[in-house]
């Protein structure tokens, strides 16, 4: 696994987690590790956050020297986010069928998915196997948004060559926006928006 860019500043005004609808990130082969850097400005905005972490993406150690740079204490960052794990597609779509039972528990105002679809690409998963449990994902994602939670997904699957591709344009498709990362030539790294919000959802 590649390690976690670490970059020298980012666009805070354009790198801020929805406040609504159901979001993907993605266009990077490392796009589902850099969600970390839009936690600090969540936190502080005093929102909570409940990342399913597809695959062990989250860095604590990172999550701490942010808070530091900021002056704060890693136990107020580490208190405003609960971190649930998941290493298999399935374990994944069951993490979101059992959303609405973790916000019980931990009453967050934003979710994170990490490596949707990606941990669906395994190929020791039979296909049909997989899009039926993606299906129940994809089923998850919906019922989430009728709870009005919104849902940042940060994916690698852009940057696969997997057959199972085409789960990643599934959910492209059932997005309300989609944003792309990509690397200029000085290697940082920007973020633009392919399919922007909905008016209905700005309103």
């Amino acid at each position: 696994m590649p390690p976690i860019p670490v970059l020298a500043s980012v666009p805070a005004a354009r790198w801020e987690l929805p406040t609504k609808g159901l979001s993907v990130f993605y266009g990077l082969p490392e796009a589902s590790r850099l969600f970390h850097y839009f936690l600090p400005h969540a936190i502080l905005q005093g929102r909570q956050v409940l990342c399913l972490d597809g695959a062990n993406r989250f860095d604590p150690l990172l999550l701490a020297r942010f808070a530091r740079e900021r002056q704060r204490d890693p136990s107020e960052f580490d208190r405003r986010i609960r971190i649930a794990r998941a290493f298999t597609c399935f374990q994944l779509t069951e993490l979101l069928v059992r959303l609405p039972r973790l916000l019980q528990t931990f009453p967050a105002q934003i979710a994170i998915v990490t490596a949707l679809p990606d941990l669906y690409f395994d190929e020791d998963v039979r296909e049909r196997e997989a899009i039926c449990s993606f299906q129940r994902a994809l089923q998850s994602l919906q019922a989430a948004k009728r709870l009005l939670l919104p849902i940042a997904v940060f994916t690698d699957a852009g940057s696969s060559s997997s057959p199972r591709r085409k789960l990643f344009q599934h959910l492209i498709a059932q997005a309300d926006q989609v944003l792309r990362f990509s690397e200029k030539e000085n290697a940082s790294i920007v973020l633009s928006s392919e399919k922007p919000v909905p008016a209905i959802l700005k309103a």
